[in-house]
Formats: C-alpha cells, structure tokens, sequence
C-alpha cells in the first residue's frame, strides 16, 4: 500500500503531520512522532512578540504571559536538533498579527535548517475602518514579503472568517503560496463578570470542527495550484480517509495526540492502510479529491442543495415520547 504523498515540494511518507503544539517543544516527543508514523512536523509557533524582543524593541503591551518571555533563539536552537535528529521534514511556525520587523524571522528559520515555513497570521480585524479587502491584502503583502526573503516552500494558515474564502485562496495561490492550511482555530476568551477581567480559555478540538475545513478543501481542490493541507477535527483514521477524498495532501492533528499520546499515530496509519487495502484503493494519491467538487459545473446549484437537503433532514427527537 502506497501511503506516499508530497507537500510543499517535500516528499512525505504519509499524510499524518503533527500540528503545532506544545508537544514539539520536547525532542524526545519528536522522536516519538516520527517513531509513531509521522509523515512530517510542524514545530510549535515562534511568536512575532518573542522576535521583536530579540530586535530590543518593546512588546505589545497585553503580552505578558511567560511564554512570550522566552529567547527565539531557543527556537532557532530547536530548529537545528530536530533537523539533525529527525528523518522525517521539519516545519517551523511563525505566527503574528500584522506585518512588521519579525519577517526577518522567516530567513533565521530557514538558516537554522527549517524544510518549510508555516506562516500564521492569527489576525481579528477590530478596527470598523478596516475592510475586508485591506485585511486581505496584508495577508497577501505579508506572504509576498516572507517569499522574498527565504527559498524554502512557505504554507499560510488561514482562518475561514473571509467575505470571500475561495477568492482570498487563489489570491495568495497567484502570490505563491506553496500551501494552504485549513484551518486555524481562533481561541475565545471568557468573562469573568466578578473579577471584571478577560479569562484565557482553551478547548480543544472535536470531531465535529472537521465539517467546516472539509467542506473548504472539496470547494478549493483543483481551483488552486498550492497544496491544501486540513487541520482542525481529525481525530480518526476515518477523519483522515475524508480529509484525502475532500482533497487535502496532508491531514494535520494536535488536539487528538494531546488527548490520548503521540501513539496514536499508529493508530490512525494502520487504520488509513486498512481501509485503502479493504476499499481497493492502491494509493493515497488515488483516493485524493475523490470526493471534491472539481468535476462539478454547477456548485452554487450543489451547495444550495446540500445546504436544503441538511435542513429538511432532521427530525427534532419528540420529547414527549
């Protein structure tokens, strides 16, 4: 059975790539990925605020939590363990929100051994003078300028709060982006009414946030050049065989490895393995965009009816009975 696939140019012996988390802050646990079945690693994210603090120029104010406090070099350091331990690509994060002196990051990491760059623009616009196209347009400004600096393949992680997601993803695609994340989770914060004060609170993923970047990567695949990597709601080796069908070349998961350990990739190559064999399928490439709708002329048409055929299938449980 043929598990091989290529992302961002870099040849992967299967789909399962460990998103960014606390995990690949531990060479040992990195060792453990790759043991597992990992098909490549994405690093946990260098912050733009961590950077600029190396430049000596001041943070953003409400940053102040330690884990902002720690030195990029550190970072740069890890980078270069990890390529000289693994086998397996190793994929840096860079994550910030607007553009400024941390894009000399991009190149640090690529000297320090990085195979590929994920960029993450964890971005919420708040300002109402700001449009939609503006916001698109640093995305865009941004990847142009991280290309311009480094020769690695350069991924954007992007969030689905676009006016326009198919447009904005054949923009960057036409500025050079060599892949496509979708999608990044936007944390919520809480209230504390008593303490009158923003109380951080993470949650991690479920089976059901798979819909929505599904959904995206069927609509994208075959409309865009780059490569569409899925993350977000993988937590199965049935999430992964959808993930394929849909389109993506790579399916991503942290949430379900912080849950139940780093083993679990084997679980999930064993039970993708199987299913191809049981399902007559020879390779991944093959089941790949099975299941998009690149051969479809009319998807308005196609997602209406969809959109119809969801609603007018539920039946609300009688609570009488």
């Amino acid at each position: 059975m043929n598990l091989n696939t290529t992302y961002l140019g870099l040849q992967l012996k299967n789909p399962l790539v460990p998103s960014a988390s606390p995990l690949s802050r531990d060479l040992g646990k990195l060792r453990q990925m790759e043991d597992s079945g990992a098909g490549a690693v994405v690093l946990y994210s260098l912050f733009a605020e961590q950077f600029n603090r190396r430049l000596s120029r001041p943070p953003v104010p409400a940053v102040e939590a330690a884990e902002y406090q720690r030195d990029p070099e550190d970072y740069l350091a890890h980078i270069a363990r990890a390529r000289e331990t693994l086998e397996i690509p190793v994929i840096a994060s860079l994550n910030a929100g607007s553009i400024g002196d941390w894009l000399e990051a991009a190149p640090a990491m690529e000297q320090a051994g990085a195979d590929a760059l994920e960029l993450n623009l964890y971005f919420v616009p708040t300002d109402p003078d700001m449009s939609g196209a503006m916001v698109e347009q640093m995305y865009l400004d941004v990847l142009r300028q991280v290309k311009t600096s480094v020769s690695i393949p350069v991924a954007m992680k992007l969030g689905p709060y676009f006016s326009a997601l198919a447009h904005t993803a054949r923009r960057l695609d036409d500025a050079g982006a060599d892949g496509l994340v979708l999608f990044n989770r936007f944390y919520q914060p809480d209230l504390d009414v008593e303490n009158r004060q923003l109380v951080p609170k993470i949650e991690l993923s479920s089976p059901a946030e798979l819909r929505l970047p599904l959904r995206w990567i069927a609509i994208l695949y075959g409309r865009v050049q780059a490569d569409l990597a899925l993350t977000t709601g993988v937590h199965s080796a049935g999430d992964v065989v959808k993930s394929l069908a849909a389109g993506a070349t790579v399916t991503m998961l942290a949430s379900e490895l912080l849950q139940h350990g780093i083993e679990r990739l084997k679980v999930l190559h064993s039970g993708l393995a199987t299913w191809l064999e049981e399902h007559n399928y020879e390779s991944v490439a093959q089941l790949r965009g099975s299941l998009s709708m690149a051969g479809q002329t009319r998807t308005i048409a196609f997602e209406r009816a969809n959109y119809l055929r969801v609603l007018s299938s539920y039946t609300p449980e009688d609570p009488w009975r």
